[in-house]
């Protein structure tokens, strides 16, 4: 090599890593079995050209062709619902120092050093959805205030798309919009904060119940209740801020997590919250902690099947699962009065942070154990979910990384969907009696096909977010692809694609990372910027002058803190 070639390819290395790159190789993939359900390609024998880091239909014969035969050729994965920035992730990483020492990740001459385990460090995240095929990430829950870190996180998590939820549940000046009618005020209001934040949607976390726990350690106990000292109810906070989103034309629904996570009974408070909805575009997050029978204060019970019915019947609502997943896990979440509970419960030490007027968050490890009557009727409950939805489409996956599991344990998940054999050997070797209370050892003998899990993990949540160029393989599609080597065993299959293509760049190949490029390419973030009168600054800004810390000025994310970005456009 001369010296102007290895100039030539510093640039181009360095132009890679800062996402400046304009020019890519074609490629064209051929003998692999296509896998595309967004196009109705079911596992037919098809070339995939890419060109410029798109999807087109046709390269040239100079292009550089990449076999696959034996292997199926899907879109980048797409998790729609993960925890991987922002303050309460760092505050998790703080408590978990002994999982980070067991899992350390080396630097490397291509890759930067971090580590792994439960809740991994932000070059970790990247590289290690990479190596399962990810390509894209939503964290669904970061506070407004937290908006500014967690972009700067995100900017140093490479590979992968991604984004954030902004948390307006239990907003203050929201509030006080809502108990008062002011309905385009409120639209008005959410579409500046989503500005403001770089957000991507809105997320409601126990809406109107962490504001209630804060004045007292007192949760709601009803979708009709008063939050103490602002006249409002989680109906009514659920029923406006679902209406605004959906006035705004949002890409993506208000993102809900239900009043009452994790409470015996709490199944019905979930069903009362989707029929507020009323024909509102909606989605549940991490469903299966919201589907528990029983009474409160008392063992909980499966309740997979009245849940799953509902969504069933309401094309309007969608869900993620929440899949847990046995073994090491830590619980962050805005529901600060889950993580209370949880602590009382366990002992366990626990963090908890208020967000000025924004939020709360609540974090602490947790272990779930296969032979816990709870723990294994949670597992249960999530697979009953999985195989009652009639739609993979609204019924999707996730394990709410780290709450329910890491996202590592994503192929041993779709080992347990996709085989039935497998599946049962795992009932049966859990507690028993939880077993019982579920019905899985009532003949759920699905299994499902590589489409439905390219569905559940690809197609279906492009599709929830609105991300229209990804989740599949048409012509101008974002060219991220991964390419698995077919195999009996899927968790084998899926934890190690041979090839996984990121904006039309090949990152892995073989099943390595590409010395020369792959793991420094960085990933684009994905917000919004809906319209809205500039006369809402008049009701938010003396709500900033009376209560927050932070000036006015001082608050909004602004665009010098964005580097490779896009806007999701809005349809309203």
């Amino acid at each position: 090599m001369t010296q102007d070639d290895a100039v030539a390819r510093q640039a181009e290395a360095h132009a890679l890593a800062h996402g400046l790159a304009t020019a890519h190789k074609d490629i064209r993939i051929v003998n692999g079995r296509v896998h595309d359900p967004i196009n109705n390609i079911d596992g037919e024998l098809r070339d995939v050209c890419i060109r410029d880091g798109r999807i087109v239909a046709e390269v040239g014969p100079d292009a550089r062709r990449v076999d696959a035969h034996g292997m199926v050729i899907l879109p980048g994965g797409v998790d729609m619902h993960s925890h991987i920035a922002g303050p309460k992730v760092n505050m998790a990483r703080r408590m978990m120092l002994e999982d980070h020492r067991h899992d350390a990740h080396p630097r490397r001459a291509h890759m930067r050093s971090g580590t792994g385990g439960a809740v991994p460090s932000t070059f970790a995240t990247g590289y290690r959805y990479a190596m399962l095929g990810y390509t894209t990430v939503l964290d669904a829950a970061v506070p407004p205030l937290g908006a500014r870190q967690a972009l700067q996180e995100l900017h140093d998590t490479p590979i992968v798309d991604k984004g954030y939820f902004i948390l307006m549940g239990n907003n203050q000046l929201l509030f006080k919009l809502i108990k008062e009618g002011r309905r385009a005020e409120i639209r008005d209001t959410v579409a500046w904060w989503l500005n403001a934040t770089k957000g991507y949607t809105t997320k409601l976390v126990n809406p109107g119940g962490v504001e209630m726990w804060k004045r007292g350690n007192r949760n709601i106990t009803g979708m009709d209740e008063e939050v103490d000292g602002f006249g409002v109810t989680s109906r009514q906070i659920i029923q406006a801020l679902a209406e605004a989103v959906n006035g705004l034309g949002l890409p993506h629904p208000i993102h809900l997590h239900c009043n009452n996570l994790g409470i015996s009974g709490n199944y019905t408070t979930t069903l009362d919250s989707m029929r507020s909805l009323t024909g509102q575009r909606a989605h549940l997050a991490h469903i299966q902690f919201h589907s528990y029978g029983g009474k409160a204060g008392g063992r909980p019970t499966s309740r997979a099947r009245e849940i799953a019915e509902y969504v069933n019947e309401h094309p309007e609502i969608s869900a993620d699962v929440g899949q847990v997943m046995f073994g090491q896990a830590v619980t962050m979440t805005a529901d600060a009065p889950v993580s209370y509970m949880l602590h009382k419960i366990t002992g366990n030490t626990w963090i908890n942070s208020d967000v000025e007027q924004e939020s709360g968050c609540g974090i602490m490890p947790f272990v779930y154990q296969d032979k816990n009557y709870v723990h294994a009727l949670q597992w249960g409950i999530g697979l009953e979910l999985f195989l009652l939805s009639k739609d993979p489409w609204r019924m999707v996956l996730s394990t709410d990384h780290p709450n329910g599991g890491s996202f590592m344990s994503y192929p041993r998940l779709i080992r347990l969907l996709m085989d039935r054999e497998f599946r049962n050997e795992q009932i049966r070797a859990v507690n028993q009696a939880a077993m019982k209370r579920t019905q899985l050892l009532d003949n759920l003998e699905r299994e499902y096909t590589l489409q439905e899990i390219t569905i559940i993990t690809r197609a279906g949540p492009a599709k929830l977010l609105g991300l229209k160029d990804k989740g599949h393989l048409g012509v101008g599609a974002d060219a991220d692809i991964t390419i698995y080597e077919m195999k009996d065993d899927k968790e084998a299959m899926f934890s190690s694609p041979r090839y996984v293509i990121k904006d039309g760049e090949v990152i892995i190949e073989d099943g390595e990372f590409r010395r020369d490029l792959g793991a420094e390419i960085q990933g684009r973030v994905l917000h919004v910027a809906p319209d809205y009168d500039p006369e809402i600054e008049r009701v938010i800004r003396p709500f900033f002058d009376e209560f927050y810390s932070m000036q006015y000025e001082n608050y909004s994310v602004g665009d010098q803190y964005l580097r490779k970005h896009q806007v999701v456009a809005c349809h309203g």
